[in-house]
């Protein structure tokens, strides 16, 4: 499988941002959607292997990475953005993979636009409208501490500590011990979390989220009406998809052993080979 496929990058300019993309390989359309610890560098072990077989897009979202800051008070939407991303690269539908937050925006989208949508793969995703149940939240009391820990370190402005907690959260997963998920890992993830929470536009996201879809995705997943992959990882905390992912017609659910909340950072050549079979199976 080639990793020679030559990469466009570009800034698209739509819905009164910037949105900096990068293109690469031929065949169908396959977007990834980072997650919102991260931004389109966390798919350097995806990116060049998929284009071998399809037109692979990796993007930051508004707010992230290389892309245009939020203004405080002014709407958008993450929906709306992608959509406007894929009319500008003249794509009518594609392959849809999103993680953790990302891969919320990714089951939004695919309600929202059915038509664009070929297959969807959410990874340790959320789900709009999701809200733990108390009995879960007493189940996990080191989920809850780590959390309320983070907002504390928010307030303080104290990032470093902030990105400290994120990473025992979600890197490690409350299913290790903290600084146990490969260092090399942990580095990629602070380093990216570090970048987006020091930007300019936090206080402004934190103020000014996006549009939510309505209704919200839970309860409708049953509408999700294209074949769908979902991958958890086995250390991470719990999952809404975990449960949820039987509402989705048809779709196929595999936990990955070893990992927490970033099972294709951790695990890339098992992950890339998850994904690539069950796309492989969609032409049969």
């Amino acid at each position: 499988m080639s990793n020679t496929n030559p990469v466009r990058t570009g800034f698209a300019e739509l819905n009164g941002t910037t949105l900096y993309y990068e293109v690469a390989g031929a065949g169908h359309p396959f977007v990834l959607v980072h997650g919102h610890l991260l931004d389109r560098r966390s798919w350097d072990d995806q990116f060049a292997v998929f284009a071998g077989r399809y037109r692979v897009i990796r993007y930051d979202q508004r707010g992230f990475g290389a892309s245009g800051l939020i203004t405080q008070g002014e709407s958008y939407s993450d929906r709306q953005d992608l959509y406007a991303l894929m009319q500008f690269l003249g794509i009518e539908s594609a392959y849809l993979m999103g993680v953790s937050g990302g891969g919320a925006l990714a089951i939004d989208f695919t309600l929202e636009h059915p038509e664009m949508v070929d297959a969807l793969i959410p990874v340790t995703a959320g789900v709009s409208g999701f809200r733990p149940s108390e009995e879960v939240m007493k189940k996990h009391p080191d989920v809850v501490r780590m959390y309320t820990s983070m907002e504390e370190a928010f307030e303080k402005h104290d990032i470093a500590r902030a990105v400290e907690i994120s990473l025992a959260l979600w890197t490690d997963g409350p299913g290790r011990l903290p600084g146990q998920a490969a260092p090399e890992v942990r580095e990629r993830v602070r380093e990216m979390t570090t970048r987006n929470w020091e930007r300019p536009d936090d206080e402004a996201q934190a103020q000014t989220p996006p549009v939510p879809l309505e209704p919200p995705a839970v309860g409708r997943l049953s509408k999700i009406g294209v074949p769908t992959l979902v991958i958890l990882g086995a250390l991470d905390g719990p999952n809404p998809l975990d449960r949820l992912a039987v509402e989705i017609p048809g779709a196929k659910k595999v936990i990955m052993a070893e990992t927490a909340h970033h099972p294709f950072m951790e695990k890339p050549a098992e992950f890339n080979q998850l994904v690539l079979d069950f796309l492989g199976s969609l032409k049969s």
